[in-house]
């Protein structure tokens, strides 16, 4: 993959996630501001409301991924777990330890994770996979 190419998937992959942190968060308003709920219940319901709709929208606009959605699904959501694993520390960090305001912790946590996710998603779960040449 060239750099100006590798670049703008990235790009777009960061808009699509724009999308899926719009409902992440309306998610996690939504739960702590109209029904009370601690931010860490709030910001882990948005974070899997956020990935279902990442996986939609990077599925269709981003990668050009041959892998079936049996195949990819399992692979979008074992990298989520794992950034959910850190969402939940990061938020429990920022929220519980240093006292930050739980919209700013995540903030935070989200540009920290973008990395995470698109590594993950790029290299793994849609990456084309390689087959082997026939004679």
């Amino acid at each position: 993959m060239n750099k100006p190419r590798g670049l703008a998937r990235f790009m777009r992959f960061a808009a699509v996630g724009a999308v899926g942190t719009v409902a992440h968060y309306a998610l996690l308003l939504a739960l702590v501001e109209g029904l009370g709920a601690r931010p860490l219940v709030g910001a882990t319901a948005g974070f899997v409301l956020g990935a279902i709709v990442n996986y939609t929208l990077s599925r269709m606009l981003v990668f050009d991924s041959d892998r079936s959605h049996v195949e990819a699904l399992p692979r979008f959501f074992a990298v989520a777990a794992v950034g959910l694993g850190w969402t939940a520390l990061l938020m429990m960090l920022f929220v519980d330890v240093l006292g930050l305001h739980y919209l700013l912790a995540q903030l935070i946590t989200t540009a920290l994770l973008l990395l995470w996710h698109y590594v993950g998603n790029a290299v793994w779960t849609f990456r084309h996979r390689t087959r082997p040449d026939r004679p």
